[in-house]
């Protein structure tokens, strides 16, 4: 949560990077979506024998982009429910779900009818 609340202000200031610490391995899954879908430019991750640190580079098309706490079981006619919540629009967003084949978006688990636990969102 603060990782990603981290991201956002950086992105609302103009910022082009973000130097985030610490990480884990969720939040570099999250970070991987995010550079599919070409909200983020690229991010390296900087192994300082501790927590390790992230630095990511911005492109400024992040809107909003956080977790879900609880992390809700949802299974697959309840995921469009949850679309309806959080994305603002049908047209773009992802939501990100743990599911058992992994960590996937949420039209890839519509696609596929697998439920599974809510992880966060970025649009």
């Amino acid at each position: 949560a603060d990782s990603l609340k981290a991201l956002i202000n950086a992105e609302r200031a103009g910022k082009k990077q973000v130097l985030i610490r610490p990480i884990t391995k969720i939040f570099i899954i999250f970070l991987k979506m995010m550079l599919k879908y070409e909200y983020i430019k690229s991010f390296q991750v900087i192994d300082d024998h501790r927590t390790g640190k992230i630095l990511v580079h911005l492109i400024g098309r992040i809107n909003k982009c956080g977790c879900v706490t609880p992390r809700y079981n949802l299974s697959v006619h309840e995921i469009s429910l949850y679309k309806r919540k959080i994305l603002p629009s049908k047209l773009f967003g992802k939501i990100l779900i743990s599911t058992s084949s992994g960590i996937i978006e949420h039209t890839r688990a519509i696609n596929e009818k697998i439920g599974g636990k809510i992880i966060g969102f970025f649009y």
